[in-house]
């Protein structure tokens, strides 16, 4: 009878550390979406046909962007604060390090958004969820 208190207590003093280990990791994996406020311009088209940093083609009518950082393939969500217009663009090539713009947006996307005229707009950006 006094052998099961013994077998637990040395059953938690062994196992509830792996265990705790086991639970921490995915608790530190959910990371928050990416969200920014800044500027955004659009590609000139003289870059139609070429490669991008992600080595495919770049299209003007496609609704893609540049970023200075997020991974190629990521979904986000630009709404220009000027006008509340929204476009969700895949993010497929880079900003130079040292631009002042936040991202870099197709002319598909820039009529979208209705800042053709004006070249440049203030946008919000956000990471769309993915399921």
């Amino acid at each position: 009878m006094v052998m099961k208190p013994i077998l637990i207590i040395v059953y938690t003093l062994l196992f509830a550390p792996f265990y705790e280990r086991d639970v921490l990791p995915t608790q530190q994996k959910t990371q928050s979406l990416y969200q920014a406020k800044g500027k955004a311009s659009y590609y000139a088209d003289k870059f139609n046909g070429r490669k991008t940093s992600s080595g495919e083609r770049f299209n003007n009518d496609s609704l893609t962007a540049a970023h200075k950082y997020l991974p190629f393939g990521t979904l986000v969500i630009v709404t220009n604060l000027k006008n509340d217009s929204v476009v969700v663009v895949r993010i497929n090539d880079r900003l130079p390090k040292k631009s002042t713009r936040t991202i870099d947006l197709t002319k598909a996307a820039a009529r979208k958004l209705n800042f053709i005229s004006s070249g440049i707009t203030q946008v919000y950006i956000k990471e769309k969820v993915k399921y």
